[in-house]
């Protein structure tokens, strides 16, 4: 029987055979411009072990290192050295320190010290020499929980704490835990406990307002809930998966974060996980002409997983790899001698892949067969919030190959009056439907979609008019009537003069205005005006001017906030208004009354995502009659639409939409000639200024509305 050699070192795993002239150990290269590790002694102070490394030439920077907890061990990174030992691997066996090893890749060499038990470590360098003092940790057993380090505890003067801890769902369905801490060299430990995964935050403190539980499972993520509590002088949180998954922690200065990943399991592999590539234990092997079947028994007690191994497995094999994962080296066997392998737990079946085939196609004829001739039952099902008849099509639809959910002898039927399915079909059918009910009779969630149309407006407007008149009514009597007067400019006597046989002493101001043109209204405001008369001693001869303005400086808004409240995918729509009364000409061409809508309208289908956003189709509408354009058979409406498709953040805010105009306008009347005159043209003249600007802008904000869950 052939002699086996192992070593672990650092994670590589050492085989070698008496048969091979080729020793599985591998020297170090040295380095001739880098610096070289000579010797390592180990010396046991106490309690403290001091492990002494022996450089070719002065440290110039100290070894950067981690630790592990399962198994337990110190790695040092020595940067620009090679190893000079003649060997990888050193037996200690001094105190915890069982063995150490060296690795080099490239220009870098790390040391590897495998403990019996977790200590803490310290480095430190002298000249040429770096010592790491080893000391065993208060309360450590020899055997530790999994756990992964990612900062030593050290005592700390002022106690920190947690900032905020937040979840979060990625891009391919993982959780994110996202903390935040007040200092980024707070101590980090984080470990699996049975199906939880607890992180402990070394002198931390947890307020108040962040000490509750959070129900994350509406998320769609493995996590089900997260719980944030204080532990002692520690804060802690334990996040609690579902099913198959895997975690990966890191920190980016204060923010420390913890992604939980589904995993699907695939019989197919050794190692289940999303992680591409092998991630086996490292290894070695050199044989010449060796049995398959003793090979495999060898992996298998190195890697502790069983195998089981067909008869029909034959032959020899001859290999030479050097540092590859065990994984990717069964791998290389199997398809060197055409086989395949089946994973259960942690019992590998390999045989040839026909044989593999073959047994495989009999187990599901034989499921088959039993399901032909097993017995049928039937069992009734509550519907809560989904409708029977619905899940009794999705039960009963067939595909394109005439395949359905249940098998060839199954049926479904539906109570309407108390909404339940009745299926009738084999036990492990009537399990699958139980698992699909469980899933799809859930409450649908709802969303409350508020939406604001803001109208803004600012209007000014400015007139400036004047009317101007001249007469002279020397020699006008009572009797003679207007044409006694000797010259007028701008129109004519007062009628109520020329009948009553006054002297006509006072001017008929509306009637004899040569210019004309005074400031118009603007709405309902009257312009000002301000007005004189000249005329002289005997009241014959008048002159009269008035001026007129009138400025307008507007600002309005209106604000029309409709909201309504929806389900999942389902369409809602509110609105409110007037409905206008018109006359309309029926096809045999008499008259009928017909009505038209001037409403102010929201029609939103929501969509949440899984990550917690809602994407809405959007139509909104804001009519309102207007009555300037009021005709008899028909009516015109200022009508303001906008649809559309957004996506938007649960309570987020969202502009969709909005529309800006402005009116900036400026008209002159003026008398030809008399109007061009500079300064005394503005007798002779009328100027109108218009500038109104008006914008509207159309907010849209979803809120979906959570239950009430137990433990938040």
């Amino acid at each position: 029987m052939k002699k086996l050699l192992a070593a672990v070192c650092g994670g590589i795993l050492l085989l070698a055979t008496d048969a091979s002239p080729v020793a599985a150990a591998e020297t170090g290269a040295s380095s001739a411009d880098g610096n070289v590790i000579e010797a390592i002694n180990v010396d046991q102070q106490g309690a403290q072990l001091i492990v002494k490394v022996a450089l070719k030439s002065a440290v110039s920077s100290l070894p950067t290192g981690f630790s592990t907890a399962t198994p337990a061990r110190v790695a040092l990174d020595f940067m620009g050295a090679s190893n000079g030992l003649g060997r990888n691997t050193q037996s200690v066996n001094t105190g915890a320190l069982r063995n150490l090893g060296l690795v080099q890749v490239g220009d870098r060499t790390r040391l590897v010290l495998n403990l019996d038990k977790r200590m803490e470590y310290e480095v430190r360098g002298e000249d040429r020499f770096v010592y790491v003092t080893l000391t065993p940790l208060p309360g450590s057993v020899t055997v530790p929980q999994r756990l992964s380090q990612f900062a030593s505890f050290q005592p700390a003067q002022v106690q920190s704490a947690l900032r905020d801890v937040s979840f979060r769902r990625g891009k391919d369905g993982e959780a994110r835990i996202v903390v935040e801490l007040s200092d980024a060299n707070a101590g980090v430990d984080i470990r699996q406990q049975g199906q939880s995964l607890t992180v402990d935050f070394s002198k931390v403190f947890v307020p108040d307002e962040l000490r509750k539980k959070l129900d994350v499972a509406d998320f769609g993520t493995p996590v089900m809930h997260l719980v944030t509590q204080q532990n002692g002088e520690n804060g802690r949180i334990v996040i609690t998966p579902k099913g198959l998954w895997e975690h990966v922690a890191y920190q980016t200065e204060s923010q420390f974060v913890v992604e939980v990943r589904p995993v699907v399991e695939d019989p197919n592999k050794l190692i289940q996980g999303s992680r591409g590539g092998y991630k086996g234990e490292r290894l070695s092997l050199n044989f010449q002409n060796v049995d398959v079947r003793r090979l495999l028994q060898v992996i298998g007690e190195f890697t502790g997983m069983n195998v089981v191994v067909s008869d029909t497995v034959s032959g020899a094999i001859t290999l030479i790899l050097k540092d590859v994962p065990w994984d990717q080296a069964l791998d290389i066997i199997l398809r060197q001698k055409g086989l395949d392998m089946r994973k259960s737990g942690n019992v590998i079946s390999i045989a040839p892949r026909d044989e593999l085939a073959t047994r495989e196609k009999l187990e599901l004829e034989s499921k088959l067969q039993i399901g032909d001739i097993e017995p049928i039952r039937t069992e009734d099902f509550q519907m809560n919030y989904q409708k029977a008849e619905e899940l009794q099509k999705l039960l009963t639809t067939k595909d394109a190959q005439g395949n359905s959910m249940l098998s060839k002898r199954g049926s479904a039927a539906v109570d309407k009056r108390t909404n339940k399915l009745f299926v009738q079909d084999t036990p492990s059918r009537l399990e699958d439907v139980r698992r699909l009910i469980a899933k799809i009779d859930v409450p649908v969630r709802q969303v409350l979609i508020e939406a604001r149309i803001v109208e803004a407006a600012d209007t000014f407007s400015r007139n400036l008019g004047v009317r101007l008149g001249l007469m002279d009514l020397a020699g006008a009597t009572a009797g003679h009537g207007i044409g006694g007067a000797r010259y007028t400019v701008g129109g004519q006597m007062s009628a109520n003069a020329y009948l009553t046989g006054q002297q006509a002493t006072q001017p008929a101001f509306s009637e004899s205005l040569g210019v004309n043109l005074p400031a118009n209204k603007i709405g309902t405001a009257t312009p000002s005006a301000f007005s004189f008369t000249l005329f002289n001693n005997s009241k014959t001869q008048f002159l009269n001017l008035e001026l007129s303005a009138l400025e307008a400086d507007g600002r309005g808004k209106v604000v029309s906030s409709p909201r309504v409240v929806t389900a999942d995918q389902s369409e809602a729509l509110i609105e409110q208004g007037v409905e206008l009364p018109y006359e309309s000409a029926s096809s045999s061409g008499a008259t009928t009354v017909a009505f038209k809508k001037a409403n102010l309208s929201l029609k939103v289908t929501p969509q949440i995502t899984p990550d917690g956003k809602v994407m809405m189709k959007l139509d909104i509408n804001k009519d309102a009659p207007n009555p300037k354009y009021q005709l008899r058979t028909g009516i015109a409406i200022d009508t303001k639409h906008v649809k559309t498709e957004v996506l938007v953040e649960n309570g987020g805010t969202v502009v969709i939409g909005g529309i800006y105009t402005q009116d900036k306008r400026e008209n002159t009347n003026r008398t030809p000639l008399l109007g061009d005159i500079p300064y005394l043209g503005w007798l002779f003249k009328q100027k109108d200024t218009t500038d109104d600007r008006t914008e509207l802008l159309v907010f849209i904000t979803p809120k979906i509305i959570s239950e009430s869950l137990g433990g938040r």
